[in-house]
């Protein structure tokens, strides 16, 4: 920890002491500061961009949004909520904003500062309890009332909001607890507001209280941006939600100051936490989709302020779309690849969580051709972003000529390597994502996982090998140290250790380096040869050499794994097979497998003893989870021997 951490950390406990005199005394600022706002007819910017008779042109374009639309908006009117593994769960009349339902444990409503957010026992999971509190469902409501005009959703938007300001004193309870939850709820506001402020249903009295807890979620946050080892995506949602807020109140005291402290904090971060290659520098690609989230709301908030972003700024987030985009021209989903706990900010449709969404919007901001072919259409969240001319954007972009052919990409800043051939979205395309990468971002590293050398197959337009996901982070402990391990990866273990030692959940100390030796990519994918010191802390140092190759045209994967010692080792290579494949049967030490109407085999050393795990009780192995609290039965294959000294390991995977 850097000495400028240690004196911001000693300043936030001397702050937390005055706060524990100083909220209860009400010692912060009072409603005065919505005054402004009364009778204020516009504000900083329109959320929407839209025009009247939205619902027609939404049905005209696609009848099942709107139907949708709805049939999502009143279920949150019956107070019936779906998130994480959480299906149309009700929530109770009021809503209770303070209770994990997943645990049925509810949280403290004292000081929020003498909180431990991450003592289940007594708070429960802190992002079960926060999630229906960033208020993305109210905009769901808010966007109905747009689309409909029926003043029921306005009604009861406010009367969720009602209940929850009355529920959530400032400083009180656990959603006063995370300053990035601020972030969240606080755009989330703006939009609805800017939504619904027409409404006659809107009272002056219900007004007032909204915007002065609108201006009490940024006053508290600038007071504890994060800094150090926690300025990550958390950072960059602290000051997004305070730019975003401030614009659009722009009458808020010291407005521009916040406007202006933000803006330079977002064009700083967004260079420092992602890579010249489009890759975030947190290893995580679920908080790649998180941050660019942010950093594209606040861009058009800048354009609509006339307080437009840097050149530079717009470049990056071109450049991490464009990453995610040549990572799912393959077809299906782009591959899982460190911690990912389904993070979004705003609700704008259907579509709003997947890659194809925002690879439509990246289409529509940089006129990329590319962008919109692999977005395989517009979604409803660009419309409600860019107005009734997003479809004409949208279509005035040109189409590519013909379908694509996969070539070997090198993403050498950050560490990644695409094996490649075929054609996009085609039966014959085959892509191996090979990682190489450091473990994750500043002195934590907190959502990188063990996982060095490991790979993604994909081919049929399905991913084989894959990475299992993350499944949790504070609920179940021990399938949480699984989900992140080296023996969960396609990778190698060594003696029974992970490559890199974890300290918490979200603290790792002792990291594998790795680095790629060679790269020799081809029209028929190519080679690579990598190797990472993860394993040299041990008493006789080992090293893991793997040299991986594909031949799409003859449908074989090859990996010879080097292992470099001097004494005697176990050792363990790693196959996390999806939910996709069934397994047919085994010879000896060949499996094949099925995967609709296509066939795989692995071909292991004979000097391997095999282990198959599917669904496994203990978290050992045998699943795959594809969301936050959801996991589903998958094969897991752990290839075990003993060596001496040095030695190679060769494992074929050949495609029908």
């Amino acid at each position: 920890m850097s000495a400028g951490e240690i004196i911001w950390r000693v300043k936030s406990l001397i702050r937390d002491q005055v706060d524990r005199i100083r909220i209860p005394l009400k010692l912060y600022p009072s409603s005065s500061v919505a005054k402004p706002y009364y009778e204020k007819d516009s504000y900083g910017f329109s959320a929407q961009s839209l025009q009247t008779g939205f619902a027609e042109n939404l049905a005209s374009y696609s009848q099942t949004w709107l139907d949708d639309l709805i049939e999502h908006a009143d279920l949150i009117c019956e107070h019936k909520l779906s998130f994480f593994n959480l299906k149309d769960k009700f929530f109770g009349d009021p809503i209770d904003w303070h209770k994990d339902q997943n645990l049925n444990i509810e949280a403290p409503k004292s000081l929020s500062l003498n909180i431990d957010y991450r003592d289940i026992k007594s708070a429960g999971d802190c992002k079960l309890v926060w999630e229906p509190n960033r208020h993305q469902h109210l905009l769901v409501l808010a966007r109905a009332y747009k689309a409909t005009g029926n003043e029921k959703y306005v009604k009861e938007i406010m009367s969720q909001v009602t209940s929850w300001w009355e529920a959530n004193p400032f400083g009180y309870g656990m959603n006063w607890r995370s300053v990035l939850e601020h972030g969240v709820r606080v755009i989330n506001w703006v939009w609805i507001f800017d939504c619904i402020k027409e409404s006659d249903a809107i009272t002056d009295l219900w007004k007032e209280k909204f915007i002065h807890l609108s201006y009490l979620h940024c006053w508290d946050t600038v007071r504890k941006y994060s800094q150090g080892s926690s300025a990550n995506n958390h950072l960059i949602g602290e000051v997004a939600g305070v730019f975003v807020a401030a614009s659009y109140f722009d009458q808020f005291p010291s407005a521009q100051l916040l406007i202006n402290d933000a803006k330079n904090t977002l064009e700083r971060e967004i260079i420092a936490q992602s890579f010249s290659d489009g890759c975030t520098r947190e290893h995580g690609l679920g908080y790649q989709y998180f941050v660019l989230q942010f950093y594209i709301l606040c861009g058009l908030v800048g354009r609509r302020t006339n307080n437009e972003f840097s050149k530079m700024y717009w470049d990056r987030i071109e450049k991490m779309i464009e990453f995610v985009g040549l990572l799912t021209e393959q077809g299906d989903e782009p591959p899982m690849f460190g911690d990912c706990d389904d993070g979004y900010v705003v609700d704008l449709g259907q579509q709003n969580r997947s890659f194809q969404d925002l690879l439509s919007i990246g289409a529509i901001l940089f006129n990329r051709s590319d962008f919109k072919y692999w977005s395989q259409g517009l979604s409803e969240s660009s419309i409600w972003l860019f107005g009734e001319d997003a479809v004409k954007q949208f279509d005035l972009i040109d189409d590519l000529p013909s379908t694509p052919e996969l070539t070997s990409r090198e993403f050498k800043e950050s560490g990644y390597y695409l094996l490649q051939a075929g054609h996009t979205y085609s039966d014959d395309a085959v892509s191996v994502f090979f990682d190489c990468a450091e473990l994750g971002y500043t002195s934590i590293a907190a959502h990188g996982n063990a996982d060095a050398l490991s790979f993604v197959l994909k081919a049929f337009g399905k991913q084989i090998f894959i990475d299992p996901g993350t499944y949790d982070y504070f609920t179940y402990p021990e399938w949480r140290e699984y989900f992140k391990s080296t023996r969960a990866h396609n990778t190698v273990e060594v003696d029974e250790v992970d490559q890199s030692i974890m300290l918490g959940p979200f603290l790792w100390g002792h990291r594998a380096n790795a680095k790629c030796i060679t790269w020799e990519p081809d029209l028929k994918g190519g080679r690579i040869i990598a190797e990472h010191d993860g394993y040299t802390r041990l008493q006789d140092p080992v090293t893991h050499r793997r040299e991986l190759s594909l031949d799409a045209e003859a449908g074989q994967v090859v990996i010879h794994d080097d292992i470099i010692a001097k004494s005697t080792h176990n050792i363990v290579i790693c196959f996390q097979l999806s939910e996709c494949c069934n397994l047919v049967k085994q010879e000896d030490n060949i499996l094949y497998f099925s995967v609709e109407n296509h066939s795989v085999e692995l071909r292991l050393d004979a000097r391997l003893k095999i282990e198959l795990l599917q669904g496994s009780d203990e978290p050992k192995g045998g699943w795959v989870s594809r969301g936050y609290h959801k996991k589903e039965s998958s094969i897991t294959v752990l290839a075990r021997t003993r060596i001496t000294g040095n030695a190679q390991l060769e494992t074929r995977i050949l495609l029908d």
